[in-house]
């Protein structure tokens, strides 16, 4: 067989000839450094037999920065043999220890087991000083590639093996990786030695999670492990860690009374406390306003339909598995409603409407509901009701472009208003080659993947394409923005719809007095209320900008003698549509100051003998320090032309 070289020389090798054989027939030196390949432009380990033909490229240890879920896969390995050798030390039997899958993932990687006894926090700097041991030993791994049968007498044991075996097709061969005495079920790719390993890792907890991801099955723990390149950035990943359990949203959430979640509601149902309301309310005031003024039609429409309407649409096809089940009413099936676009499809197609009429725009604060996993339910960010801002417009085809950047627009004029200052602009693309997801037609996502990159390049955006991102009937416009952690998460969307309006067979009366179909823009510019406001949460650390904050003043009285003057004036602000509120407790000033310091409350008014006689307050602001002797009509009117304008 041959294979060909990056330089386009040939290398003759044997049958079934693996990677390694390659690097070491080019010399020994790369043989030595090699670590994995690139085989026919897909990563390799150097283990597995090449396909005859295939253009081979060989990654060294220079380059394994570049290949970090091939090590990060192997230390997934490392971490489950040191888990055997753990409970063999306490006396179990090998075979006590059944595993479930264990992949790399992002920054690291885990591993499911089904143990005699459970871990604990506490064992895992044991298990971490056991991987290191693994890691100095330099164990070869080796690639064994079997029948079923074989691979059932190996794994017997292991009923999740086993599961997975059984369920290959028929005369499909089985692999599975061995380093010393461990040996676990894989496709791989691995580095060929453990010594190879970066020494860059840590375990970081654990936690249950149901084989397979499904409540039906057995409840396996779970154990978390990052791993990086160099110490460095570990260190700088462990660091921004603890900065995120600081600003986890649901412990925040917690402490300023925001939210909660009630057993007997239901999970992923959250109940939005006093505080928490009165930062969606701002968010949904914001964005309807901005609407408005660009001429939205704001509607109510049912949170539930019948199944036909989703089956028309053919999210009953694409979502039915995320979506609630069925109720029978009256002979008749309806479900909670996944979307609300089929909602507002009807809202349009309710009366007859001309080319001069569009573009039509239909916007609601619509709340839906998903049938999301329990595990992967998580405070306001994973939800399974949630109110997503959404609208749709209705347009013809000369106009896509113009109410495509219209949209982005008002996404950037939301996003500066919101302090978002660094964000990525994703073109999501279908997967010409995925014929069950998207819909068949490739004239129709040509020109719609076309219109798209045609409005982006005139708007002089930089934009990367996503292909195999595309929502089923159409591609989309996905909004990254930087998290003050440092990771993308997609806030606003823009999606081009050529299909819904041919299924629900939409119409407007052209210029010629005949028919024609209008295009849909779908698009969501701030997200859902509960995912934004978990995303603002976290961004903020709590400490919201004075338009959104849901306790903006608090009047601290100096004594009891001030209080009266304190109420003044916090009726006074109250009038002018600003949350304020007199801290008239028995303690003293300074620790009625560190209380509101704690509650993050961005404005302090402070009143005592001086400013009651000379109607004033001393202001205190997070982060700018005292002023004091200031009128009680400025600071009012300073205060409320802040709010208006949404300034911090």
């Amino acid at each position: 067989m041959q294979v060909v070289l990056p330089d386009g020389k040939r290398l003759d090798l044997p049958h079934n000839a693996t990677a390694r054989d390659a690097a070491a027939q080019i010399g020994p030196r790369l043989a030595q450094d090699a670590v994995a390949a690139r085989v026919n432009g897909i990563l390799h380990d150097l283990l597995t037999p090449l396909p005859d033909g295939a253009e081979i490229g060989i990654i060294t240890k220079k380059q394994l920065a570049d290949v970090s879920e091939v090590w990060r896969h192997t230390l997934a390995h490392v971490m489950s043999q040191a888990v055997g050798e753990f409970y063999a030390a306490k006396g179990f039997d090998p075979q006590a220890v059944k595993r479930g899958v264990g992949p790399a993932i992002e920054n690291g990687f885990y591993q499911d087991f089904d143990l005699p006894e459970p871990l604990t926090e506490a064992d895992l700097p044991e298990i971490e000083k056991r991987m290191q041991g693994i890691i100095d030993a330099n164990l070869d791994l080796s690639r064994h590639e079997v029948g079923r049968e074989e691979a059932l007498r190996v794994f017997g044991y292991d009923p999740y093996k086993v599961e997975l075996i059984q369920e290959l097709p028929e005369g499909t061969p089985v692999t599975f990786y061995r380093q010393a005495d461990y040996v676990d079920l894989c496709r791989g790719p691995h580095l060929p030695r453990t010594g190879l390993l970066p020494r860059a890792f840590k375990l970081t907890s654990t936690s249950g999670a149901y084989w397979r991801g499904s409540e039906k099955n057995p409840m396996l723990q779970r154990v978390y492990g990052v791993a990086f390149a160099s110490q460095a950035e570990l260190d700088e990943y462990l660091r921004l860690l603890e900065e995120a359990k600081k600003r986890d949203h649901r412990r925040i959430g917690k402490d300023l009374e925001l939210f909660f979640t009630s057993d007997v509601i239901g999970p992923g149902l959250p109940v939005w406390l006093p505080n928490g309301a009165a930062i969606r309310r701002e968010l949904e005031r914001f964005i309807v306003d901005l609407e408005v003024q660009q001429g939205y039609q704001h509607v109510y429409t049912p949170a539930m339909a019948k199944s036909e309407l989703y089956k028309i649409s053919g999210h009953w096809d694409h979502y039915q598995e995320d979506m609630f089940p069925v109720m029978k009413i009256d002979q008749e099936e309806l479900v909670l409603r996944p979307m609300n676009c089929p909602h507002h499809i009807q809202v349009y197609s309710h009366k007859p409407h001309s080319y001069r009429e569009l573009p039509i725009k239909i916007a609601e604060l619509g709340t839906m509901y998903r049938f999301e996993q329990s595990g992967q339910l998580t405070g306001l960010s994973r939800v399974r009701s949630m109110t997503l801002n959404d609208a749709h417009i209705f347009c013809r085809e000369d106009q896509v472009q113009a109410e495509f950047k219209k949209v982005v627009e008002l996404i950037q004029g939301v996003y500066e208003v919101l302090g978002f200052g660094q964000y990525l602009y994703r073109l999501s693309l279908r997967d010409p080659n995925d014929k069950e997801k998207y819909y068949p037609d490739d004239s129709m996502w040509e020109s719609a993947e076309g219109q798209l990159r045609d409005a982006l390049n005139d708007m002089g955006l930089n934009y990367y394409e996503s292909p195999g991102d595309a929502a089923f009937y159409g591609p989309k416009l996905d909004v990254q923005v930087r998290s003050a952690l440092g990771k993308d998460e997609t806030i606003s969307t823009v999606q081009l719809d050529f299909l819904l309006p041919q299924r629900f067979e939409l119409e407007y009366v052209n210029e010629e007095g005949g028919r024609s179909r209008p295009i849909m823009i779908h698009r969501g510019v701030i997200s859902t209320m509960e995912r934004m406001t978990a995303f603002l949460i976290e961004n903020t650390a709590g400490d919201f900008p004075l338009w959104l904050a849901p306790r903006q003043v608090i009047v601290v009285p100096i004594a009891d003698r001030h209080v009266e003057y304190a109420r003044e004036i916090e009726v006074t602000l109250r009038a002018l549509g600003l949350r304020a509120e007199t801290d008239d407790g028995s303690e003293r000033m300074n620790a009625k100051i560190r209380n509101a310091e704690l509650a993050k409350i961005p404005v302090m008014l402070i009143v005592g003998d001086q400013e009651q006689e000379a109607r004033a307050v001393s202001v205190r602001e997070r982060g700018k320090g005292e002023r004091k002797g200031v009128p009680l009509a400025d600071i009012s009117s300073e205060l409320e032309t802040r709010y208006r304008q949404r300034q911090p």
